[in-house]
């Protein structure tokens, strides 16, 4: 066989194996946690921008979809159920934290963050205890008191990769969606 066909047959087996990975983590997600896809304060959170032009929304789903693989290359057996739903309510502030008209916490953000997605996420969901140490520990070494499960230390860490690579402009995020938002509010 040709070295070209080597390296074709590479590349079809990496894609295959890519879109069986993103094939499982949606049907985990349509298991553990559609009632959170489908809320419309998790829905209004694509209006608001996390680093670089990410949405929070698709922030969010990169490191759910980030914590299962960590969690699968390390060979972490965790509660896959607790890991996505804290992954995705993590950063549940449900605010523009780039908006510097709002009063109060856009410079703290880091340190304050945590403590209002848990209290959002409270509101609307009943929340496991893993679920709230992933939420409320997520910004560690801010939090200043680490994680206690293995869940909170998987997604932390899939915050940290999704965050750099967001920051560095190595993942891009759709911002048509947020111009649009804001041109109706604005109008």
């Amino acid at each position: 066989m040709s070295d070209k066909s080597e390296k074709y047959k590479a590349h079809v087996e990496k894609l295959r194996k890519r879109y069986e990975q993103r094939r499982e983590f949606y049907h985990l997600l349509r298991e553990y946690a559609w009632d959170i896809l489908m809320s419309d304060n998790f829905r209004s959170t694509r209006n608001y921008i996390q680093h670089g032009s990410m949405p929070v929304q698709r922030h969010c789903l990169d490191v759910a979809a980030q914590s299962i693989a960590i969690s699968k290359f390390l060979g972490i057996e965790c509660n896959e159920r607790e890991l996505i739903r804290g992954a995705l309510l993590h950063d549940y502030f449900l605010y523009d934290w780039h908006d510097k008209t709002r009063k109060g916490y856009q410079r703290l953000h880091g340190f304050y963050h945590p403590g209002i997605a848990l209290r959002n996420a409270s509101k609307e969901y009943r929340l496991t205890k893993r679920e709230r140490d992933i939420i409320k520990k997520h910004m560690w070494p801010l939090t200043v008191v680490p994680p206690l499960c293995r869940e909170a230390w998987i997604v932390t860490t899939a915050d940290k990769y999704c965050s750099l690579l967001e920051t560095l402009h190595l993942r891009r995020g759709n911002v048509s969606n947020i111009k649009r938002a804001k041109l109706r509010t604005a109008g």
